[in-house]
């Protein structure tokens, strides 16, 4: 008995750990109509979710920030400039971080290529949530990719 409940502890704590970070400005659009929830369900195929954090700039709505705060996502407000930099800073320290197995970025925009290779150079798997226009660079360097259209509501 004890042997069992100890592989099932091993079992239970082999699945990857995933960060996932979303471009809030480029994916929380109207045309898009998906679910948090859904994505967290697709996710979960691939491992638990560790890190949950959406970007997002000065003009995103207080009910925008409840709602991403309620869906379970950590808001992460740049009050200047274009998220992209924070965003690409925040992969990075997710690369380099010993507790996380797997990087999700939630994005359509081709300046996250280079973080996707650092995360596959570093040993990392990679995830791309995106919807069309969909940038065939992502598209050729993660390892999997997951549509939007795929998970609406």
């Amino acid at each position: 008995m004890l042997f069992r409940t100890f592989g099932n502890f091993l079992r239970r704590n082999t699945r990857k750990r995933i960060g996932v970070l979303v471009d809030g400005p480029n994916m929380l659009r109207k045309e898009f109509d998906f679910d948090f929830n859904k994505i967290k369900q697709e996710l979960h195929q691939f491992g638990d979710i560790r890190i949950a954090r959406v970007f997002l700039n000065q003009f995103a709505p207080g009910k925008l920030i409840e709602a991403v705060t309620n869906q379970g996502f950590q808001p992460i407000m740049i009050t200047t400039g274009d998220v992209d930099a924070p965003m690409a800073a925040e992969a990075m320290e997710i690369v380099y971080n010993n507790n996380i197995d797997m990087l999700c970025l939630m994005t359509r925009d081709s300046d996250f290529q280079p973080v996707l290779q650092k995360a596959k150079a570093h040993g990392k798997e990679t995830i791309v949530i995106g919807g069309k226009p969909f940038s065939v660079a992502l598209k050729n360097t993660a390892d999997h990719i997951i549509m939007l259209k795929d998970l609406s509501k």
